[in-house]
């Protein structure tokens, strides 16, 4: 699959068959969030794999929402506040946009293996940070859902049209 069907197959997945990750392709799935730019090359994100049942239990604590419970693997994953770069000008520390892009990479390797799924940002933090116990400098940014889709019909994606996103040489 080239890189431009991998995109356009990509799309969050809310229901999962009840079928186990080959450890081989959360590997790959892990890697491609390792291999991810990061400003200055800090990369301050840490990977929370999720599998084991009294663990899952958790989350009906943590996001609210019954096809969720289905996933079979959920990725934690989370910014170290310490390591990420702060611009100089303002001081924008760039944890969440470093953890964004290690998310997109691994959404993406996951879609290339066959796999789905589905990036969570509405959660509760203090729960999560309680129950997987998280360090005071560690910010779960976000939780991936993951697994075999239940459904292989890739929804139609609403987008808005290049010229009401793009702008040439000025705003």
């Amino acid at each position: 699959m080239d890189l431009r069907t991998i995109i356009e197959n990509r799309y969050s997945v809310r229901s999962y068959q009840q079928k186990e990750v080959e450890e081989e392709k959360l590997i790959k799935i892990l890697e491609a969030g390792q291999l991810a730019p990061s400003a200055v090359n800090n990369q301050p994100w840490h990977f929370i794999v999720v599998r084991e049942p009294e663990n899952h239990a958790k989350f009906s604590e943590i996001y609210h929402r019954d096809w969720f419970k289905e996933a079979p693997v959920y990725i934690i994953v989370c910014g170290d506040h310490n390591t990420a770069w702060k611009r100089k000008e303002d001081g924008k520390d760039h944890t969440n946009i470093d953890a964004a892009i290690a998310i997109d990479h691994m959404t993406l390797q996951a879609t290339e293996l066959g796999l789905g799924t589905c990036w969570i940002c509405n959660f509760y933090v203090k729960k999560c940070k309680e129950f997987f116990q998280l360090p005071e400098h560690i910010e779960p940014i976000a939780i991936l859902s993951l697994g075999y889709p239940n459904d292989d019909k890739i929804p139609v994606k609403k987008r808005k049209a290049l010229d009401e996103i793009v702008h040439w040489e000025k705003f």
